[in-house]
């Protein structure tokens, strides 16, 4: 993916998601076919689904209208919510345990306060690159979206029976 290799703050969630591994982010950057199938299975236009990151000017509908965190956040002038008094916050803790994208939210706001942003990010562009081609993969790519290779990436390896769990629900 192009410019994804170095800190981006736009590509850095509040809540401690990296949006380079969200498949609306990889729909919109790269796979048109992507992000018309999530268009089509949300019953959204597909100007609501593109997404170029939780601060950037580019939202998703959930990301723009319906994600309370990041109002909060700059709300509050924080960078991760990680920082703020009351984390975590009975919305955030909701938020990460509703879906498998989300597992790993305390490990990566931890993260990001001990090692800083720009560490953490490199860190999860190695969490979720394909061991064999190197493509940055979502949680729910269970094989590589480039080369096939399985798993697509470290977080699917760690987390392949939340993910094919909430597959099952979704068809």
């Amino acid at each position: 993916m192009k410019n994804v290799d170095k800190y981006d703050k736009s590509t850095s969630a509040v809540c401690g998601l990296f949006c380079p591994a969200c498949t609306l982010f990889i729909g919109t950057k790269e796979d048109p076919k992507r992000l018309r199938s999530l268009s089509d299975r949300f019953k959204l236009p597909l100007e609501e689904v593109r997404c170029s990151g939780c601060r950037s000017e580019l939202r998703s509908l959930h990301c723009r209208e319906l994600c309370t965190m990041y109002k909060c956040a700059r709300g509050k002038g924080l960078d991760f919510c990680g920082s703020c008094p009351d984390y975590p916050c009975q919305e955030l803790k909701e938020f990460q345990c509703a879906m498998p994208h989300r597992i790993e939210l305390w490990s990566s706001l931890d993260r990001i306060r001990e090692v800083g942003p720009e560490i953490w990010y490199a860190e999860m562009l190695e969490h979720y690159a394909c061991p064999s081609c190197g493509t940055i993969n979502s949680a729910y790519d269970l094989k590589c979206r480039k080369c096939g290779n399985e798993p697509g990436s470290a977080y699917v390896a760690e987390h392949r029976d939340e993910i094919i769990k909430q597959l099952g629900k979704m068809q």
